[in-house]
């Protein structure tokens, strides 16, 4: 039990950051909308707000490359992710990008979202 406990904590505090997987399930015929918003503004406004891209991904098979995109994001620390979460979606430019790339519909029905920590094999650190 010790091996375990010393294992898990040792993971936790010798990375010093928290991964957030970020599954955003599309609305049909958005997902070009939302790469082109995405590539030319979100993640420059998320580096605005100290919130790291690890990358950015389309599934290749169908369905799912129609309607899912897949990021990681990395965060000092899962409380300063939701601290950054919150100075992102409160950015004049950010409300202004998402209103008119969703002048004709909203892009995204949902959003699957899992803050991560680093297993002491990962490359991931």
């Amino acid at each position: 039990m010790l091996g375990l406990s010393t294992l898990r904590g040792s993971n936790a505090e010798s990375s010093g950051h928290v991964y957030e997987l970020r599954l955003y399930h599309v609305n049909e015929g958005k997902m070009d909308a939302l790469k082109a918003r995405f590539g030319n503004y979100t993640d420059t406004i998320f580096k605005r707000h100290n919130m790291k891209s690890i990358g950015y991904w389309s599934p290749q098979d169908a369905p799912s490359s129609q309607n899912l995109f897949v990021y990681i994001l990395e965060h000092p620390s899962r409380q300063e992710g939701e601290k950054n979460w919150a100075a992102f979606q409160a950015d004049p430019e950010w409300q202004k990008v998402k209103a008119e790339s969703e002048a004709h519909g909203v892009l995204v029905d949902h959003i699957d979202r899992y803050f991560m920590d680093p297993t002491s094999y990962s490359a991931l650190k």
